[in-house]
């Protein structure tokens, strides 16, 4: 990894989306693209900074698989460990268990 984020930023490797449902229906393009997306952190910042000079935790760990949402200020990446996305802490939806 040679890239550590900053502040309450997460970088997130994404999970492919099915190509097909349980049934067998396979779905199209136009489909696959939309709602939330979901992948595995990779690497945390060290949470956003406080007026009082103090860090907030971090809510996500490295490993946590997440739902997070799509948006224009996601920064897609090409590192090492192949195709990532830079998003801040408050665009992650929630933690899968």
């Amino acid at each position: 990894m040679n890239l550590m984020p900053l502040n309450d930023n997460v970088l997130i490797k994404p999970v492919a989306k099915e190509t097909a449902t349980k049934s067998g229906i396979v779905l199209p393009d136009s489909v696959k693209n939309e709602g939330p997306a979901q992948g595995q952190v990779l690497a945390v910042g060290e949470g956003l900074l406080l007026e009082n000079g103090s860090r907030a935790k971090m809510a996500v760990n490295v490993g946590d698989q997440v739902l997070y949402k799509k948006s224009y200020s996601a920064e897609e990446l090409e590192l090492d460990e192949g195709k990532c996305v830079l998003i801040s802490e408050h665009d992650i939806l929630g933690i899968i268990k």
